[in-house]
């Protein structure tokens, strides 16, 4: 705080009757205002592009289904892609930082199965049945699901606007859901559970972690967690499949990078320097253009509808969970 705004407060217990000279010039404060505001913008832009890569994920998996695999074969061709950095991560962090407690050993393996292994491998069964458009709005219901799971177990009070960000955001996935069902593409509803299951998934996994991510720090959990999503897609993998199906055209290996890289690795990463950035609040926010930018992709690469219908029941989700993010 500059003099002249301590100046300007009462409460900081300064004689405002004779305003101290600013040690500040204007020519010194209107260049921090612009290196601000170029840091606010560089956020921003990282958590935006994060946000896409990520969303990005579901245009790779339905890309990949054209060659006739499965949901299982996905996932695990993700994680064997992503899974070396991840691990480099944690082994760096293992060497650098104090070893684990037993009972963190065990949260983290819960964590890992349930927020990255389960949501994962939910969503992408779900993605077979249904549209990219319809996916990605179920899963940003995530953040809803955190909200009535802590009223229910920690007995929080959700306040009147709370529940009108609900009410918008299912009602605009009511919507869509509604639009895609007459359509009969697909078995909409299993598709719709599925990636249901997902988000519930993830959610229980924010709520978990919430602890432990103040003790262990954003990358060291994300990496551990990883990892053990990693083994458990790659394990699951061996115990379904043949070891044959690692054989595959080339544009499955090609699409699996990307998937690994491009919307694994990166938006993981992204997103943690953006809330480093620009705060939690403020990256959240910018993560509101995934849905978007998905649906718009998804017209575009695989060729799906984008109806009106859609873009308002878009519009509807992404208004509740902006109340939500700017709810204190």
């Amino acid at each position: 705080m500059t003099k002249s705004a301590i100046a300007d407060d009462p409460a900081a217990g300064v004689n405002t009757a004779a305003p101290a000279e600013s040690a500040v010039s204007p020519t010194t404060t209107a260049a921090a205002d612009a290196r601000a505001r170029s840091a606010l913008l560089a956020g921003l832009a990282i958590a935006i592009a994060g946000a896409v890569l990520f969303s990005t994920k579901a245009i790779v998996a339905k890309l990949m289904y054209r060659y006739q695999v499965d949901a299982v074969t996905v996932l695990a061709f993700r994680m064997m892609f992503s899974l070396p950095v991840f691990a480099a991560v944690a082994i760096w962090k293992m060497r650098t930082e104090a070893p684990l407690s037993k009972p963190d050993r065990w949260r983290l393996l819960g964590l890992g199965l349930i927020g990255y292994y389960l949501s994962s491998f939910l969503d992408f069964l779900g993605l077979q049945y249904i549209s990219v458009g319809l996916e990605r709005l179920i899963l940003f219901l995530t953040p809803t699901f955190v909200l009535l799971m802590t009223s229910m177990f920690l007995k929080r009070h959700i306040s009147r606007v709370e529940w009108l960000a609900l009410a918008a955001s299912y009602s605009g996935i009511v919507l869509v859901f509604v639009h895609d069902l007459k359509g009969g593409q697909g078995s909409v509803v299993t598709g719709a559970l599925l990636v249901l299951g997902s988000a519930v998934s993830y959610a229980l996994y924010l709520l978990f972690s919430g602890e432990m991510v103040k003790r262990m720090g954003s990358l060291r959990l994300v990496s551990y967690a990883m990892c053990v999503s990693s083994a458990a897609c790659i394990g699951q993998f061996f115990v379904l499949r043949p070891a044959a199906m690692l054989i595959q055209p080339a544009p499955v290996y090609w699409l699996s990078l990307v998937n690994g890289v491009f919307c694994t690795i990166l938006p993981v990463f992204m997103t943690m320097i953006a809330v480093q950035r620009i705060g939690a609040a403020t990256a959240s926010q910018a993560g509101m253009i995934g849905p978007v930018s998905t649906l718009f992709l998804g017209a575009l690469i695989l060729g799906e509808p984008m109806t009106g219908v859609q873009m308002a029941g878009t519009v509807m989700v992404m208004a509740g969970i902006y109340m939500l993010s700017k709810k204190k």
